[in-house]
């Protein structure tokens, strides 16, 4: 009789969690594409008022992050996980259900609580079970569910409320279709105990840390600084192009239609690839991390400026998918993969959630503000000059930082 052979629970845990983040990123990108429909159902929208339906969502996560890094930490990941999808959910009906700005804006922070939930959860998992040689590429994949998921919701939104198929509130309602779907697999599959995988690595590490190293110190040793900087960089052009690309592409390059959320998609599926081959190159010499950590950022700067420059709709297409390739998702794992060694094994998820907390701020602000900049300039290309120098700045800082710490601060 032949063994019935099980998968095992740390790849269980990666498609599970990439598919967790599909969900929450067909909500985040679903509406961007069709910003001037929003804003002609709500009685002529500003941008500025249109970049604050995702400024109120991103602050509903950011204000999440910290409390619930303590909270899974102190209650474990699946008590905080569920109910966390379930605000998510009821978010999302909110929003579905809005008649007017305000209540629309309520709906996304409530929302965005509830997605806050899942960051720290998420690659606390990946830190605890993927083995240490594969968790690179294991964090790239899941990852690339942030980038199907925006293609999914720039494309469908764009496709089927573009061209009138569907009322916008439909996709919504289907999100939340997701988002329950979502709960009972939580429910399903996500253990509730810890299993300590690797009792010696973790006593090694810390030992590594110092025992009497408080928590607080270890949050804000001179590397982790950097990395909280060179996150708030990387993310503040992500979600610049996350949620102004496809108006970009409309107002100022001359896209039509469908082809708005096409393109504009073609900078997250463009980064799966450059995710996972990254990301293996990264496990393969784990002491280049930061060498490869600068170079796919300074890569980025260069493509975004690029794409930015170009008249040509041709050459446009070519530096989004570039700075896709080199950019957020690419980085992104080698980031949280070379932070993992600064970690205590007892506060995972509140080390990663002050990490998102830092960086997360960045979509906050920059929603309205490149709104704001669009409405005072006229345009949204020194929106994206601002996006360049702030990547260019965050770069250096962790180059910095990181060349110059004594070797005894290094875990």
């Amino acid at each position: 009789m032949l063994e019935k052979k099980t998968i095992p629970y740390w790849k269980q845990i990666v498609a599970i969690l990439t598919v967790g983040w599909i969900v929450i990123w067909i909500y985040r990108t679903v509406l961007t594409p069709i910003y001037p429909i929003i804003s002609d159902y709500f009685g002529g929208a500003s941008n500025a008022q249109l970049g604050n339906i995702s400024s109120f969502y991103f602050f509903g996560y950011v204000v999440m992050q910290i409390p619930s890094g303590l909270l899974v930490d102190k209650l474990g990941k699946k008590k905080i996980l569920i109910p966390g999808f379930i605000v998510f959910g009821l978010g999302t009906a909110l929003v579905a259900m809005s008649t007017t700005l305000p209540m629309l804006f309520a709906g996304s922070v409530l929302a965005g609580i509830g997605c806050g939930t899942f960051y720290g959860v998420a690659y606390s998992l990946t830190a605890e079970y993927v083995p240490s040689n594969k968790r690179s590429l294991a964090t790239a994949i899941v990852n690339s569910g942030t980038a199907v998921g925006s293609g999914l919701g720039l494309v469908s939104s764009s496709y089927f409320v573009g061209k009138g198929i569907l009322p916008w509130q439909a996709l919504i309602w289907i999100t939340v279709a997701f988002i329950a779907i979502m709960v009972l697999v939580f429910i399903k599959f996500i253990k509730s105990d810890y299993v300590k995988a690797t009792p010696k690595t973790t006593e090694v590490k810390e030992k590594e840390l110092g025992e009497g190293n408080t928590l607080l110190k270890q949050l804000f040793r001179p590397q982790m600084i950097a990395a909280y900087v060179l996150y708030f960089s990387t993310l503040y052009t992500y979600y610049l192009i996350d949620t102004w690309l496809p108006n970009f592409l409309e107002t100022e390059r001359g896209f039509e239609g469908t082809a708005i959320g096409l393109v504009s998609s073609l900078v997250f599926f463009s980064a799966i690839p450059g995710a996972l081959i990254f990301s293996r190159i990264a496990d393969m010499i784990p002491h280049k991390k930061v060498p490869i950590i600068i170079g796919l950022e300074l890569m980025a700067a260069a493509m975004l400026f690029f794409m930015i420059e170009t008249q040509s709709q041709s050459l446009v297409v070519v530096g989004i998918i570039l700075y896709g390739f080199f950019g957020k998702l690419a980085v992104e794992p080698i980031i949280i993969s070379w932070l993992s060694q600064f970690t205590s094994r007892k506060s995972v998820a509140t080390t990663y959630g002050v990490f998102n907390f830092f960086g997360m701020t960045a979509s906050v602000i920059v929603p309205s503000l490149t709104g704001k900049i669009t409405d005072v300039a006229g345009s949204m290309i020194y929106a994206f000059y601002l996006a360049i120098g702030i990547i260019l700045v965050g770069t250096t800082i962790f180059f910095l930082v990181n060349k110059f710490a004594k070797p005894t601060e290094i875990a």
